[in-house]
């Protein structure tokens, strides 16, 4: 993409540098650092947590709401919160997570 800054040199720049003015221009730069929470979660808390866990979505006031497959889990989870807030903010640190909100996953039939 060519710049378009006035600065007249004409020379391509990234297309990381032009999506990223795009998304501030836009205000979907938040919406993205706040998705990129959910594509962190399994790295994060590991193949045993991720295995039990679906997170679902990340709320503008800082919220993650995770999906728990049992009761059983859901509570060693709320125990585990701080830990797990204090990895999630060192690893997505463009965007604050405050609390995680537990819920029951429902299975179909």
């Amino acid at each position: 993409m060519r710049r378009e800054d006035g600065s007249g040199s004409g020379r391509p720049r990234a297309i990381a540098e032009a999506l990223a003015e795009v998304l501030q221009r836009t205000g979907l730069e938040a919406d993205v650092a706040r998705a990129a929470v959910l594509e962190q979660w399994p790295r994060v808390v590991g193949p045993q947590i991720a295995g039990v866990t679906h997170p679902r979505m990340m709320t503008e006031d800082g919220t993650l709401v995770v999906g728990v497959r049992t009761h059983g889990w859901m509570t060693e989870l709320s125990m585990m919160e701080r830990t797990l807030l204090a990895k999630l903010n060192a690893t997505a640190p463009r965007v604050a997570v405050r609390r995680i909100r537990w819920e029951l996953l429902r299975t179909h039939p």
